[in-house]
């Protein structure tokens, strides 16, 4: 399995290097909106959905410390996946042609003009910008605000797995699916903040809107402690 990981790395990278496109990083601030949901990135950035993105080239893959990587992740690092413009242009392109079985639901970025320039505002982010313009980072907007009483509900994953059961009718614990987003091993808080989003009518998902309205706040709690520690 490493040795095929290594292949398929090495026949992306020798494509993508001869397409090697300037980028806008002001242009990719505005692409980047897209990640910002599951990726944080500039100063005081942390781990998420996904891993903060700052110092993203030259980094290995899945080396963002205390970051739980999909297992399809740990493989593409033990095969020697480092980040860089080819690797970062294919994976944003197309992530599961990448990184078979990553949790990460993105369905990629078919433009190569939009992938330069989200490459050229992640760069910025990175030691060395190599005359890619660096671009000042903005506060990323908040999508929901809940009451810290809320938030401070301490869940029974035991609870949560009992009541798991329309969940993963939809989305799979393994994090596969067509565009269906994984929501295991979320951050307890950004699971609850989703789930009170739907139920307050933030976010326009009119299933989500009623599957969270039927919950009370312990039993989002408690599906949040129970799809944080899923593997």
């Amino acid at each position: 399995m490493i040795r095929t990981v290594c292949v398929t790395i090495g026949l992306w990278a020798a494509s993508s290097a001869s397409a090697q496109l300037n980028g806008d990083a002001v242009r990719g601030e505005e692409i980047y909106a897209k990640c910002a949901g599951c990726h944080k990135i500039g100063e005081g950035a942390v781990d998420r959905i996904g891993p903060h993105l700052n110092h993203i080239f030259d980094r290995p893959a899945g080396a963002s410390e205390g970051f739980r990587y999909s297992n399809g992740f740990r493989r593409a690092a033990d095969g020697g996946l480092t980040w860089d413009y080819e690797t970062l242009d294919a994976f944003i392109e197309n992530p599961r042609a990448l990184v078979t079985q990553t949790r990460m639901s993105f369905r990629g970025m078919p433009d190569p003009q939009d992938r330069a320039d989200l490459i050229a505002y992640l760069r910025a982010f990175s030691d060395n910008p190599q005359d890619i313009p660096e671009s000042a980072p903005t506060a990323q907007a908040v999508d929901h605000s809940v009451a810290p009483e809320i938030l401070a509900i301490v869940g029974d994953p035991g609870y949560g797995e009992y009541l798991s059961g329309e969940c993963t009718s939809c989305h799979q614990t393994s994090g596969a699916g067509d565009g269906i987003p994984a929501i295991t091993q979320w951050p307890t808080e950004d699971f609850v903040t989703a789930m009170h989003a739907y139920k307050d009518g933030v976010r326009a998902h009119p299933v989500m809107q009623m599957m969270a309205g039927r919950l009370s706040n312990e039993e989002i709690a408690a599906l949040a402690a129970y799809f944080k520690d899923v593997e």
